[in-house]
């Protein structure tokens, strides 16, 4: 099985706060942990202004974690879900539908409503 990290658990494991990220992260087989680039996106503007995760930690994660580029398959998906005010949530998951990936998260509730989407938490 392949995880689509969300930016929630891209910031927990690049500070090292988020211990439960961090050892399922470690648990998967190397490259079964990717990420979008929509979720790369939202947590480096973050840090580009300051915010957590610092660069250097960020950098350091990406190099463990590959960015997928978000594509014509996923703009396909997310163009077929119900719209809902609000972040990036919709285009993280259409992204990990048009690839079959699971979303790790730890905002579980923020994909509860898509229908067919695989997720998990990863904070606990």
């Amino acid at each position: 099985m392949r995880f689509l990290l969300d930016s929630n658990i891209l910031i927990a494991v690049a500070l090292a706060t988020g211990t439960a990220a961090r050892q399922r992260l470690a648990d998967v087989d190397e490259g079964d942990a990717v990420t979008s680039a929509i979720a790369y996106a939202e947590v480096y503007y973050g840090s580009r202004r300051g915010k957590p995760p610092p660069l250097a930690n960020l950098s350091a994660l990406i190099e463990e974690v590959a960015v997928l580029p978000f594509d014509q398959a996923a703009a396909s998906v997310y163009a077929d879900l119900k719209f809902k005010r609000g972040g990036y949530d919709r285009l993280i998951a259409a992204h990990a539908l048009a690839l079959g990936l699971t979303v790790a998260t730890a905002n579980v509730a923020d994909f509860a409503d898509i229908p067919g989407l695989a997720v998990e938490d990863w904070s606990r």
